[in-house]
């Protein structure tokens, strides 16, 4: 298994607890921003699922740059293993896990990135098109004047599909409106001019990328509920705001409250990588826009919550302490590019010899083997001979203690097996 696997594995791992922490967290202060504007719990929803994608790129970069450590790898001929690395031993072997993990995880991420660009490309191909809907032009119109009044200088497009049932926008730099052929003939103008209000909010605050990071996101950490968890606060306050900075722009709250209670009608499979003007709790959002009230605090629900915030901070404790411990003193990393197949014996190979060599060999504090030892032999002198060889042409990440070099002693197996 190479470094970056068995590094990329440990942080998967790791944000089992650090995502379970960050979620706590992010519970804790959006309890105690309830009453607050959207924007603010906005901004800390943000910010918490921006931690969980971030927390886990630093510890990994942390992994690769200075502390992964190989324990084993494969190579044409002959297989080594190195031990005194921390291989994990018994019925569980964490090493040969994280494999899976990974492979798992590489799994499951491809197909969300996959459904991912395939909404992309279903954007893009909306976006293309040209529509000759007889109502078109005039809302084209009434959407070119919308961007002026919010202050939008970029071209706003409308393209009209039969296959939505409610307005969704798209696209950043050339922001797109896609509103379906139902609306324009069946929903009543002053209404259907609040919706798309709505999405021009949507526009003026660019929520289209802060959108398309959230997808990228929930692919990469799709394994765990916080993200999701996060991910849907997000989207709830960003469609509070929306309709505040909509219902502002209308002068009256009530028209998009109608609005939105005729697209309460409506069933819509939410088209992830869009914004639709139904997204969130729409009798939630309706009640925002007509009746907002203080919400009291759930106490049972917090206590349990902060139960569970203690319980984070303790494995966050333990998990720190054991990082500063383990980095007191490091074993010698090895760097496989620097190894080469161990030359094989010539006689050896005529008279089929096999077996398997085990070698101590001291890491000096410049990386190289200065000394090795038989402590197993295989039973044949020349392929000993030539294991003791091969493991002096690698080089080595040289063990430290408190952040300096020094020589250490380890251990490696090779296995001789003819093909």
């Amino acid at each position: 298994m190479s470094a970056f696997t068995f590094a990329f594995g440990m942080t998967l791992m790791h944000f089992l607890w650090q995502g379970l922490l960050i979620g706590c967290a992010t519970a804790v202060v959006l309890t105690l921003l309830r009453n607050s504007r959207a924007e603010y719990r906005y901004l800390a929803a943000c910010c918490a699922l921006l931690a969980c994608l971030c927390w886990p790129a630093l510890e990994l970069w942390q992994r690769l740059t200075g502390d992964g450590a190989t324990s084993s790898a494969s190579i044409h001929g002959f297989q080594l293993g190195i031990y005194g690395f921390g291989p994990e031993q018994g019925w569980f072997n964490l090493r040969d896990s994280l494999r899976s993990i990974v492979s798992l995880w590489a799994l499951c991420a491809a197909v969300l990135a996959l459904r991912m660009l395939a909404g992309l490309r279903w954007i893009a191909r909306i976006s293309r098109q040209r529509d000759t809907h007889p109502h078109q032009q005039r809302w084209e119109a009434e959407l070119a004047r919308l961007a002026q009044a919010f202050g939008i200088a970029r071209a706003v497009r409308l393209r009209v599909t039969a296959t939505l049932a409610s307005p969704v926008t798209a696209g950043w730099w050339r922001p797109v409106v896609v509103m379906p052929a139902a609306l324009l003939t069946g929903m009543q103008p002053d209404l259907l001019h609040a919706l798309l209000a709505h999405e021009m909010a949507h526009i003026k605050r660019h929520d289209y990328l802060v959108n398309l990071l959230q997808n990228l996101i929930e692919t990469l950490l799709f394994y765990h509920p916080a993200v999701w968890w996060i991910s849907r606060r997000i989207r709830v306050e960003r469609e509070l705001i929306a309709d505040r900075l909509a219902a502002q722009h209308l002068g009256e709250p009530r028209r998009l409250a109608l609005a939105l209670s005729e697209l309460e009608k409506l069933r819509f499979s939410g088209q992830q990588l869009a914004l639709a003007a139904n997204g969130g709790h729409l009798l939630l959002r309706i009640q925002h826009l007509l009746r907002p009230s203080p919400q009291s605090l759930n106490w049972k629900a917090a206590l349990a919550m902060l139960a569970v915030a203690t319980v984070c901070l303790s494995i966050y404790a333990q998990a720190t302490a054991a990082d500063k411990r383990t980095t007191v003193t490091r074993a010698a990393v090895i760097d496989f590019n620097t190894c080469t197949k161990p030359a094989w014996p010539q006689g050896a190979i005529a008279a089929n010899r096999t077996g398997r060599v085990q070698l101590a060999f001291q890491v000096g504090e410049d990386g190289r083997v200065n000394n090795s030892r038989i402590e197993r032999t295989s039973g044949h002198a020349d392929l000993d001979e030539a294991a003791r060889s091969g493991i002096g042409k690698c080089q080595f990440k040289p063990a430290t203690k408190a952040g300096k070099p020094f020589a250490t002693w380890q251990k490696v197996q090779y296995v001789w097996t003819l093909e």
